[in-house]
């Protein structure tokens, strides 16, 4: 969004108060500034001069998920988390309480294999530490390898399509074994899978700070390496990831991954392979976390479910449309707000008597596995999995 676009999205803006109703930042505060609206109207007191940057400022701007709950609510249509990024991007100057993170980040996004080398080094010492000092809010323990180190193919016989994956930071770093479970999954349902060389963050943690012209180099790179691939679809496992590499990305760089699929888009075309013949014998039942940039960006809820059922699986009432708190790099800089998310949402879970719960986002599975401990917290692609390997 360029300046002018801000200013004009800015001034759209008629205070009527509608974007108010699913922010989860304003039901848990209950304050003006804490909503949508009420930052709409600081940052449009910032851009006229009325108000200079400070560091509540900062973070009342800061304190979004930028989950996507107000996107179409507004009778209007402004755009709030893009006017959110560009205000971001106005203040980080000004922002010496996000400056490390800053820097971390963009040393990570920028060199992360020796990233991850130097963390899976020094976790022992490093991650308690953290941990103790309350800059990691979540306990985890790094693999001992990651899921692409470089440009590879995986072939199948009998070949009906050709897909390639985006593994995206948490998945390549974090969670690989889920990457390879969906290489597997594709590869039972008869899919060649590439996973090209030279894939970049997807940007998205660069924009929660700010740092919009490096989230523009990740775009442009990205583009440049998927646009060219030979394939049905791209496919990723973080719903943040798909929903950057697919919209985001226009207002970046003016153009997105246009085949940038949801795991569950790509999959409701083959339910008929999914289905099983019987109750799961994996889990007796579970009720399913929506994850914001999937339901709210994406417009993706109900194809998850069906899916969950077609395997066995004995799917429960979730309670509502709750918010974990993760929101990537917002669990970080707003640790109480991040836990009192977390509670609200696992006190609603607890009321039920599910033996497992199933999300498709890697960051909710990790801000979730915080608290939950008596349950498994599934990736919807482990499901999937397990479905098919039963049946074959």
């Amino acid at each position: 969004m360029d300046s002018e676009k801000y200013i004009k999205e800015l001034q759209k803006c008629v205070r009527c108060g509608g974007c108010k109703a699913s922010c989860p930042i304003y039901e848990e505060e209950s304050m003006e500034s804490m909503g949508a609206r009420g930052r709409l109207s600081l940052l449009l007191g910032l851009s006229s001069g009325r108000l200079t940057p400070s560091q509540i400022l900062n973070d009342r701007i800061f304190s979004c998920t930028l989950c996507g709950a107000c996107a179409g609510l507004c009778p209007l249509g402004v755009d709030v988390k893009e006017i959110i990024y560009h205000g971001r991007n106005i203040l980080k100057r000004n922002d010496p309480k996000r400056r490390s993170l800053r820097i971390l980040t963009k040393f990570f996004v920028n060199r992360p294999k020796l990233g991850f080398k130097l963390l899976s080094m020094s976790q022992s010492i490093l991650f308690p530490f953290l941990s103790k000092t309350g800059f990691l809010p979540f306990k985890t323990e790094l693999p001992d390898r990651q899921l692409r180190d470089s440009s590879h193919v995986v072939t199948v016989r009998n070949k009906k399509g050709r897909v390639a994956v985006f593994t995206g930071c948490s998945i390549n770093f974090i969670y690989p074994h889920l990457g390879e479970s969906l290489i597997n999954v594709l590869n039972l349902l008869g899919y060649e899978v590439v996973l090209p060389g030279g894939e970049f963050c997807c940007g998205a943690p660069l924009r929660t700070l700010g740092l919009e012209e490096e989230a523009i180099k990740c775009a442009s790179r990205n583009y440049d390496l998927f646009s060219k691939l030979n394939v049905e679809a791209v496919l990723s496992l973080c719903p943040t990831c798909t929903l950057t590499l697919k919209k985001e990305y226009t207002g970046l760089i003016g153009k997105g991954i246009d085949n940038a699929l949801d795991i569950s888009e790509f999959f409701m075309g083959k339910l008929d392979a999914l289905s099983s013949s019987g109750p799961s014998t994996f889990i007796s039942n579970a009720l399913y976390h929506d994850p914001c940039h999937l339901q709210y960006g994406l417009g993706i809820k109900k194809e998850p479910r069906e899916i969950i059922r077609s395997t066995g699986v004995n799917l429960l009432d979730s309670g509502g449309d709750l918010c974990c708190g993760f929101a990537g790099l917002f669990c970080f800089s707003n640790k109480g707000l991040s836990k009192a998310l977390l509670s609200k949402c696992l006190g609603e879970y607890e009321k039920t008597d599910a033996a497992a719960i199933i999300t498709s986002c890697p960051g909710c599975i990790l801000q979730l596995s915080r608290e939950v401990r008596n349950k498994p917290v599934l990736h919807l692609i482990e499901v999937v999995e397990e479905a098919l390997l039963r049946k074959s």
